[in-house]
């Protein structure tokens, strides 16, 4: 999820009354909760790295078991520092708690991601697997306006302390959230019955249901062919219907293809896509050859979900056994690139 709906879990955890266990409380809930994307810094060394390396490890189950003690450590050092000069008492700060509260905002973070399209990597640094969840948009307005109006009337009645769960609006909010996500898995799982029903294919080797923004009762699809990607729509409203797109997206697999996953830059775009398929623009001026990710999007000019990867740096890049491979494989890109026939 993105960064507001994490710190939006993350305050509102802290005011279902966690925050008053210890000093820092709030604090803790709010940083723990955004810890995990500290591999945002990845981006320093290049948009296709950083690819490669987000919501790996730091967002893995053995970094969800150190995470919470770096977090509690540094909060008690932080304690310390602030107290001094001040009453003991004051400057106090209860480890036991700032890791109890640590260990459940770290983990909420990954939980929440796991829920989109993009997906975690659970197992990293062991195991490379990406694991999704397709049930929430990755930037869920529904999910802000139910926990922004909680933390809104957390503060506006926050000189009343009446007992029960539904007393305090941040519990409440976060109960109306979890509803709302099991629907949305709920929505998720019909909308698979009903595109499995309405396909034709013998075999569906592989597809999503991903939801779309704003609209939780639609869903758009993929679904991956031998050669091909194909697309749908699923509305659940009136009833649950499955619109299955007529066109085909190739995946366009050739040996101008091949030579671009061969290069670091492809490598790693391809480690992170989900339905790649390739596009080789031979204009004389700036071939190059696009990789693009159907999860996302068909333009191959889009800010996100899409890599370029020029000709040249394909043929440099790529290392053969032998100079005479290497230009017979220069020649073979470049003459597929002019023809446009994949192989």
């Amino acid at each position: 999820m993105d960064p507001i709906c994490h710190t939006m879990v993350g305050a509102a955890l802290a005011s279902t009354g966690l925050e008053r266990r210890t000093r820092f409380g709030r604090a803790t809930l709010i940083i723990g909760a955004n810890l995990a994307d500290v591999d945002v810094l990845s981006y320093a060394w290049g948009e296709t790295a950083a690819l490669e390396f987000r919501r790996g490890i730091t967002h893995g189950v053995p970094a969800l078991v150190v995470l919470p003690f770096f977090l509690a450590g540094a909060m008690v050092g932080i304690s310390r520092l602030s107290g001094r000069g001040r009453e003991p008492a004051a400057a106090a700060a209860d480890f036991k708690w700032l890791l109890s509260l640590s260990a459940i905002s770290v983990i909420s973070h990954p939980v929440l991601d796991f829920l989109n399209v993009y997906g975690v990597r659970w197992l990293m640094p062991f195991d490379a697997t990406w694991f999704y969840g397709d049930i929430l948009y990755i930037v869920d307005p529904w999910m802000w306006g139910i926990l922004g109006i909680a933390l809104v009337a957390t503060f506006c009645w926050r000189d009343r302390d009446v007992a029960g769960v539904f007393a305090r609006p941040a519990r409440a909010g976060l109960l109306v959230a979890f509803v709302y996500i099991f629907a949305m898995a709920a929505g998720e799982s019909i909308s698979r019955g009903v595109v499995e029903e309405g396909l034709t294919e013998a075999e569906i080797p592989r597809l999503m249901i991903a939801p779309v923004p704003v609209d939780p009762f639609r869903r758009t699809v993929v679904i991956d062919g031998e050669d091909h990607y194909r697309l749908g729509v699923v509305n659940l409203l009136p009833r649950p219907y499955f619109r299955l797109d007529e066109r085909r997206i190739p995946k366009g697999e050739s040996t101008a293809a091949r030579l671009a996953a061969a290069t670091s830059d492809g490598r790693n775009f391809l480690r992170w896509a989900r339905f790649p398929f390739f596009e080789v623009d031979d204009s004389e001026d700036d071939p190059a050859v696009y990789i693009i990710d159907a999860r996302y999007t068909l333009d191959r000019d889009a800010l996100f979900g899409a890599i370029r990867i020029p000709l040249p740096q394909v043929v440099s890049d790529y290392e053969p056994q032998s100079a005479d491979l290497g230009r017979a494989a220069s020649r073979n890109l470049r003459a597929e690139s002019a023809a446009g026939d994949p192989l």
